[in-house]
C-alpha cells in the first residue's frame, strides 16, 4: 500500500506539472490530438500504478517523455501554421447558406439521422432555422441560425406566449415515414400536394423534408 501510494504521488505531480506547461486544452481535449494524448497519460498512470514490477522512475520517465511530447507538439502549433493544420484538422462546413452539404456528411462519415440529433443537443430541433452549421475538430457543433430563428424572447417586444412545436421529420435520405406522417395528420396525398410545389415529383428526390406546425413544410433536395 505504501509503494501503491509513493506511485500515485509520484503520477500526480507529474501531471500537475504536464497540465501546467502544456494547458488547459488536454482538458478539454480541444483538438483530436489532445484528446489521444490525455487517454494516453491516463493509462500510462492507470497502468503503472498497479503493475507490482514497475518502478517509480520508470513511471516519472514515461509520463514525463510523454509530457515533452504533448509540449513540443502544442509549441509548434503555436508558432507554425502548416503544423497547426496538421495536428489540429479544419472545421467542416456541414450546412451552409441554409443548405446541408452531403458531401461534406459523407466525407466526415455522418448521416442525416447523426446531423439531426447533434443540432437538437445543441437547442436546435430543425435543419430550416440554421445558416451555418461547422463540425469543429473536437466533434462540437458551432451553429450560426439565421436571422429570424436566432434568440429573442416574447418579452422584448411584449408579445403574448405562443404554444411550442417540435419539428417532425417526414423524408429523410428519400425514404417516407409513415408513422410521422400519419403523426401530424396528413396523408400521402397532402404530402404530395406539398412536393409539386416545389417541382418535386419523387421522395427519392428528397434528402430531407420536416413538417413544422405554424411554420408548415421545409424540403431540401437530393
Amino acid at each position: 500500500m505504501l509503494y501503491i501510494t509513493f506511485k500515485l504521488l509520484a503520477g500526480f505531480i507529474i501531471l500537475f506539472i504536464i497540465i501546467t506547461f502544456v494547458g488547459r486544452k488536454i482538458i478539454n481535449q480541444i483538438t483530436p490530438f489532445t484528446f489521444i494524448g490525455s487517454i494516453v497519460i491516463g493509462e500510462f498512470l492507470g497502468n503503472a500504478v498497479y503493475e507490482e514490477h514497475v518502478r517509480i522512475l520508470e513511471i516519472i520517465y514515461s509520463i514525463s517523455l510523454w509530457g515533452l511530447l504533448l509540449f513540443i507538439v502544442e509549441f509548434l502549433d503555436r508558432k507554425f501554421l502548416p503544423f497547426r493544420r496538421l495536428f489540429q484538422g479544419k472545421p467542416s462546413a456541414l450546412i451552409k447558406n441554409g443548405v446541408i452539404d452531403r458531401e461534406e456528411l459523407k466525407k466526415c462519415r455522418m448521416n442525416i439521422n447523426q446531423l439531426q440529433s447533434l443540432l437538437r443537443q445543441n437547442g436546435t430541433f430543425s435543419a430550416r432555422e440554421v445558416a451555418y452549421c461547422f463540425l469543429e475538430s473536437n466533434g462540437s457543433l458551432s451553429i450560426l441560425k439565421k436571422p429570424k430563428y436566432q434568440m429573442t424572447t416574447a418579452e422584448d417586444f411584449n408579445l403574448p406566449e405562443k404554444p411550442v412545436h417540435v419539428p417532425v421529420t417526414i423524408i429523410r435520405d428519400g425514404k417516407l415515414l409513415k408513422n410521422e406522417l400519419k403523426s401530424i395528420g396528413f396523408d400521402e396525398t397532402w404530402l404530395k400536394k406539398q412536393l409539386a410545389m416545389h417541382n418535386v415529383s419523387k421522395y427519392h428526390d428528397v434528402f430531407l423534408a420536416e413538417w413544422l406546425e405554424g411554420d408548415g413544410i421545409f424540403i431540401q433536395k437530393c
